[in-house]
């Protein structure tokens, strides 16, 4: 059997009725992808399910409903409009589980989409940029087709595959999906000094993408001995591995490496990552472990919200009852460092949406999902300063959120929560 054929000839063997998984992130095998949209006439009920991907994605169009339906593990922006279109949905799921999706076959999989590099001498192929659920998903796939391209970095870790493990090979040579780093505003820049003013030298970080991650690692220069343990990293990170800040010296787990199970950047990161051991590529079901996580003593979570009630209620994926994104990795590592030896869990934004709405809150929204408990919670921070909720009665925390929250806001919050609450 000729492994090394067209995206055309590759998408024909999906059926309809079956169940397709994608390569998530950066990674994203948007040639398979489309060849496949082209068969659109041809097919009927074909679920894609997938995390966040980046770039195009076709099949997401209302108007092949009939054909294709979209399952989301976190909903990215191109993909959004599906669950009020109808040809979407959403599954909550924590990404360390998500693997146990899959091998359980509780979604079982007919046919997975992959991105690799083009095999060694050895025969083996890198997954490249993006690890979380694949591994489980070629596992448990009947097939397993790759898009391979020589712009995809050969990366360390869990993501090595050999080409008896897939059926059929695309040969694409296309950029992988990057972001430009943005400058950070001076407000993102405050956000930034506060929640680098809690990083201690040999704390082991996580951090999303976005400016007030590379906010706050920005001002991380004069830190000794860092870690890196998270879910992704940016192009943020960069400079403070060259300069032997982020050195992993002190970490519990893969000391002397950094770890993640997906990346999104600039060229510049994944020239990076491309053949460098110091980078490990693991599968979500290691990353994201609590259990592991809290391995690293002063672990520091950073992650974001929506919006943030009075009590350290976290909303993180939905506005109201509208699905935005989803639950992803947040409660996997406010918890984890939260069990650590000295760690620090941090939830970080703005205090006022682009219209000027707060996001200090007396109540979530009706409908609004709460991805982290009040329980778990430790800091909050914006532009307006750090609240340490840790250990505070209900009373104390909304002292310490109405403080955080902006001026033009202050008094209503604190009126509404007391009024709707006869708290004293």
């Amino acid at each position: 059997m000729e492994k090394y054929i067209t995206a055309e000839e590759a998408v024909k063997i999906v059926k309809s009725g079956d169940r397709i998984y994608l390569h998530a992130a950066a990674a994203a095998p948007t040639i398979l992808a489309n060849a496949l949209t082209e068969r659109a006439s041809e097919l009927r009920n074909v679920e894609i399910c997938h995390l966040h991907i980046e770039g195009e994605a076709r099949y997401a169009d209302p108007k092949f409903a009939d054909s294709f339906h979209v399952n989301s593990f976190f909903i990215g922006s191109n993909v959004r409009h599906t669950l009020a279109a109808g040809n979407g949905s959403y599954t909550p799921v924590f990404l360390s589980e998500l693997p146990n999706l899959f091998r359980k076959k509780v979604l079982p999989l007919d046919v997975v989409f992959i991105h690799v590099s083009p095999p060694d001498s050895h025969g083996y192929c890198s997954l490249g940029v993006s690890v979380e659920a694949v591994l489980a998903a070629i596992e448990s796939a009947k097939t397993v087709i790759a898009q391979v391209n020589p712009q995809m970095p050969r990366t360390f870790g869990d993501g090595i595959l050999h080409i008896s493990e897939i059926d059929f090979m695309v040969e694409v040579n296309t950029p992988i999906y990057s972001h430009s780093i943005e400058e950070t505003s001076p407000l993102e820049d405050k956000i930034g000094n506060y929640i680098a003013s809690l990083i201690e030298d040999e704390s082991t970080l996580q951090m999303g993408i976005g400016s007030i991650p590379n906010a706050a690692l920005s001002k991380l220069t004069n830190h000794k001995n860092l870690g890196l343990h998270t879910e992704m990293f940016s192009d943020g990170v960069i400079d403070l591995i060259e300069s032997n800040v982020i050195n992993g010296n002190y970490k519990g787990v893969s000391r002397g490496r950094a770890l993640a199970t997906f990346l999104i950047g600039s060229k510049r990161l994944y020239d990076f990552v491309n053949d460098n051991p110091f980078v490990e590529m693991k599968e979500s079901s290691y990353v994201n472990d609590t259990a592991r996580i809290r391995k690293n003593s002063k672990m520091v979570a950073i992650n974001s919200a929506i919006e943030v009630d009075v009590t350290g209620q976290v909303c993180a994926d939905s506005i109201g009852a509208r699905m935005y994104s989803g639950v992803g990795g947040q409660m996997d590592f406010i918890r984890g460092a939260s069990l650590s030896e000295g760690g620090k869990a941090i939830i970080a934004l703005p205090s006022i949406t682009k219209n000027g709405d707060s996001r200090i809150v007396p109540f979530l929204k009706q409908g609004a999902g709460m991805v982290t408990t009040r329980s778990h919670i430790q800091y909050i921070i914006t532009e307006n300063g750090i609240a340490d909720l840790y250990g505070k009665t209900l009373r104390q925390r909304v002292d310490e959120m109405v403080k955080i929250a902006h001026p033009n806001h202050q008094e209503w919050i604190d009126k509404e929560y007391y009024n709707l609450t006869n708290c004293k």
